[in-house]
């Protein structure tokens, strides 16, 4: 029998090279801090310290970087039986800029990377196809053989009745233009049920103001069970066929914002595999998107995702607190 996981994560996981002081540029920084990072497997990690079970899909390179990131998954919990690796193809890296405000720039080292080398024929379709959940973002669409990979694993995992969400998580300095961004990004929107995006990312995908309801509708499709917008301090805005609404975020101390929307993402999805009826129920979607706003705030307290990410008491005690 091989094993199953509740959530499958799929995508990129990366190294993160981290200035030791906020506020200055790559070239200013004197030294950096290395942090496991890349959006899908910080997922991973975030269900699995909330206490769902979760599997993590992917490829690293043959090299010491990789084997390490692998073990940091094992150490969180994750379900490594999707993992694999390239001997030929090094394990990715970046540089993020951390500014004075904690937001981040990127610079990448991919020429290509392994996870961009996944091949259709090294997936394991007997873990995908026991997900409840499967989970993935963009960076995988971006070049052969991995897209195709992505499509497989996607369609597979749909097949056999899981429900498919979406972080769009752009990371514009790894495509070839924005327009290339937008259209690689919306190929595969109408296959999702559920979508997370950034009040950033509503901006850059519709081109026009965010916090107008109208461009944010524009992202909706008659598949979708949920839209999220994530508005970073101020909370997450949400759409359903029947409802929409708006859940305050919380006031905290931010001093790195990596991994934020993924620690919200991770919560959420706990939430939906715990109970399907969150679609359906406003009262119990608010209560799941309060403990995800209070998972993505924790998160920005810390340096780094992973280590970042909180556990189901931490985010509880953050909610009565503020209430």
């Amino acid at each position: 029998m091989s094993s199953s996981a509740e959530i499958m994560s799929f995508g990129e996981m990366l190294i993160d090279f981290v200035p030791n002081v906020s506020g200055v540029s790559l070239a200013e920084s004197s030294g950096f801090i290395k942090a496991p990072g890349g959006a899908p497997a910080n997922v991973a990690c975030a269900v699995s310290k909330l206490g769902a079970s979760c599997a993590f899909i992917g490829k690293f390179g043959e090299d010491e970087f990789g084997h390490m990131l692998v073990d940091i998954l094992k150490k969180n919990g994750v379900n490594t039986d999707g993992v694999c690796f390239d001997k030929d193809a090094r394990t990715a890296l970046a540089f993020v800029t951390l500014k004075a405000d904690g937001e981040r720039e990127f610079m990448f080292y991919r020429n290509p990377s392994a996870d961009m080398l996944l091949k259709e024929s090294e997936l394991n379709m007997d873990l995908i196809k026991k997900a409840k959940i499967f989970h993935y973002g963009s960076i995988s669409l971006i070049t052969e053989p991995c897209r195709s990979a992505h499509m497989a694993a996607m369609k597979a995992a749909k097949e056999a009745g899981a429900l498919l969400s979406y972080d769009p998580n752009v990371r514009l300095p790894l495509w070839s233009s924005a327009d290339a961004a937008r259209e690689g990004i919306n190929s595969i929107w109408t296959y999702a049920d559920v979508i997370k995006v950034s009040d950033d990312e509503v901006e850059f995908l519709t081109q026009g103001d965010a916090t107008d309801e109208k461009n944010v509708l524009s992202l909706w499709h008659d598949g979708l069970k949920l839209l999220m917008v994530t508005d970073g301090e101020k909370g997450c805005r949400y759409f359903t066929k029947n409802f929409k609404g708006a859940v305050k975020g919380f006031a905290v101390s931010t001093v790195d914002t990596t991994g934020a929307g993924d620690a919200f993402v991770g919560s959420f999805l706990c939430s939906a595999a715990n109970d399907s009826s969150i679609f359906e129920d406003e009262n119990k979607l608010r209560e799941a998107l309060t403990r995800a706003n209070a998972c993505g705030a924790i998160c920005t307290t810390v340096k780094g995702a992973i280590p970042a990410l909180p556990d189901l008491a931490a985010a509880q005690k953050l909610i009565s607190s503020s209430q």
